[in-house]
This record gives structure tokens, C-alpha cells and sequence, in this order.
């Protein structure tokens, strides 16, 4: 799979260097099926901060397949707003004909602007920096703008908010590829805390309770998730992080605002939703796997 970054002239260095170091994280935590490319539709590119960039591929070069992913930076507005901007007909005509060919567009920030050129939003909810909601409203009166979320997902079409907030559409992209718990540990070595939008109606538990920056309460969190079949007593993770069995659990319950207990069971059930999905375990299988002494203890938690 590939992951087209485009460096569009001004770009904001956050906007494209947020999402790419997710999926950098992602390969380095074993997510070789990535390929990471850049291409520009300028000959130059040097960023709002001055910073400039070397020779960048021209996006005709890409050769984007069903399934692969198109990333657009924010810009400096006053550039989205000129007419260099808007006469960059080939490029827009290029993404409308990636979103043909199922090829997924993602815009962080103002890059919205780009697929409203390139017709993408009309019809569909999207989103951007907060500054501009009103802009990319009234320059697309089509597009069903929404305010204060992080991202938006409609079909094909990704659009976040600004700075940041790329790098939470990145790890949801990540999510639909690779799972909540591969999630998890591209977010614990990026030291974020995963966000989600007011359009997902379900939170995560891998990666909930995580904003903390307790390393040994991580580090409990971390061993409970790869040992759930496995008792799992306060005794063994209070010896495993050189801490009493009081101790950390009231470090525990401060850092997460939840006791080691009540995290155990919902990673337990949470786990075990899953393995049900699979119609070739039974419930004592599924149960055993995820730490409960018997099925029937997993159905009673489950309801």
C-alpha cells in the first residue's frame, strides 16, 4: 500500500510532518506493507516557516492504485485564497480522478480547500482548522462543513482540522488497517494520547486511560494487554515495576482514574467482543484466552 504525501508550496511543517511520523512509527513497529512516497505540483516548496525542501517528485509520477492514500498539508491561507492556488486545474483534476479509482484523499487543515476544488466535498460532511470554517463553507456551498471535530469520514474523502489534528486522522487511518491494539503502540512511542471525533460514537479501551506519562504505569498497561489470559494479581505487576502493591495501586488509580481491576476486565472484554467474532471459537475458548475462570463469568460480564 502507498502513502502519497503531497508538499504543496507554503506548507505547514506540523500538517505534514504529523501524519507521516505516524506511519514512520508504523514501520517501525513492523508495518513493512507501507510505502511512503512525497510529490509536489510546483517545482519548489518551502515551508510558512521558511524551511525549504530539496527536488520533489511531480505527482504525475505517482501511480496511486485502489486502497492507497493521498495526504494534503495545510498552506499558508493567504496562498489558498490566491489565484495561484485555484489555477492549479491539473492537480485537482488529478485527485477528483484518485477518488475515482477508490484511492482515499485525506486533507489536514486547510487542504480542504484542494478538494473542494477538485469537487470532493460536494455533499459530503467535512471539516477544517476552525479559523476557516466559514471560508471553505462559503467558497463551497455544496460541502456540509462541520465545526469543532477533529476529522471527518465520508466515503473515501478524509478531511481533519488543523495542526494536530492530522496526526489523529492519521492514526485512525492506521486503526482501519492495522487494529486498535497495533494503535496503541505507534501512540505510546509517538507519547500522544489518541483523540477521536464526535462522529465516532466508540472510544477505544487500548487506548483510553493512557493520558498519563507514568512510565511504570504504562509499562503495567502494556503487560497486562500481552498477558490477559494470565492472573494477573497486583502482587506480580507491583513486583514487575519495583513498586509495593499499595503503592501502585493508588499510582494506578491516580494516573488512569481507574483501578488496575476495572482496567483488567474492560482490555478482558474488549479482547474477548473480539475473538467472538470468530465463529470458530467457542466461549470457553475465547474465555480462556482473555483471563475469566469460566464462560459463564464472561457471559455475566458481557451483559
Amino acid at each position: 500500500m502507498k502513502l502519497a504525501f503531497i508538499v504543496p508550496p507554503h506548507v505547514e511543517l506540523l500538517d505534514l510532518a504529523g501524519p507521516v511520523q505516524v506511519f514512520t512509527e508504523a514501520r517501525l513497529n513492523g508495518y513493512d506493507d507501507v510505502k511512503i512516497e512525497f510529490y509536489s505540483y510546483t517545482d519548489t516548496a518551502t515551508s510558512t516557516g521558511g524551511l525549504g525542501f530539496g527536488k520533489i517528485s511531480n505527482f504525475r509520477e505517482a501511480n496511486m492504485q485502489s486502497g492507497d492514500y493521498v495526504f494534503i498539508p495545510g498552506m499558508n491561507f493567504e496562498y489558498v485564497s490566491s489565484d495561484a492556488f485555484s489555477n492549479e486545474k491539473d492537480f485537482f483534476e488529478w485527485l477528483k480522478d484518485c477518488s475515482g479509482r477508490r484511492v482515499y484523499i485525506c486533507s489536514v487543515c486547510n487542504a480542504a480547500f484542494a478538494l473542494g476544488e477538485a469537487g470532493l466535498l460536494d455533499g459530503r460532511e467535512c471539516t477544517t482548522h476552525w479559523r476557516r470554517v466559514e471560508a471553505l463553507q462559503l467558497r463551497f456551498p455544496r460541502a456540509i462543513v462541520i465545526p469543532d471535530i477533529l476529522y471527518a469520514k465520508s466515503d473515501n474523502i478524509y478531511t481533519s482540522a488543523g495542526i494536530s489534528a492530522g496526526i489523529d486522522l492519521a492514526l485512525s487511518v492506521l486503526e482501519d488497517l492495522k487494529g486498535p491494539r497495533f494503535v496503541h503502540t505507534v501512540a505510546r512511542g509517538l507519547v500522544v494520547y489518541h483523540r477521536r471525533s464526535q462522529n465516532q460514537s466508540q472510544q477505544s479501551v487500548y487506548l483510553d486511560f493512557r493520558n498519563h506519562i507514568n512510565p511504570r504505569v504504562h509499562n503495567v498497561q502494556d503487560y497486562i494487554l500481552d498477558h490477559l489470559s494470565e492472573e494477573n494479581s497486583v502482587e506480580t505487576l507491583a513486583e514487575m515495576v519495583a513498586m509495593s502493591p499499595r503503592n501502585l495501586t493508588r499510582v494506578f488509580k491516580d494516573s488512569t482514574g481507574i483501578t488496575i481491576v476495572e482496567f483488567l476486565t474492560r482490555v478482558r472484554k474488549e479482547n474477548a467482543k473480539t475473538l467472538l467474532n470468530n465463529p470458530d471459537y467457542t466461549i470457553e475458548y475465547v474465555a480462556s484466552q482473555c483471563g475469566f475462570k469460566t464462560a459463564r463469568q464472561l457471559q455475566r460480564i458481557l451483559k
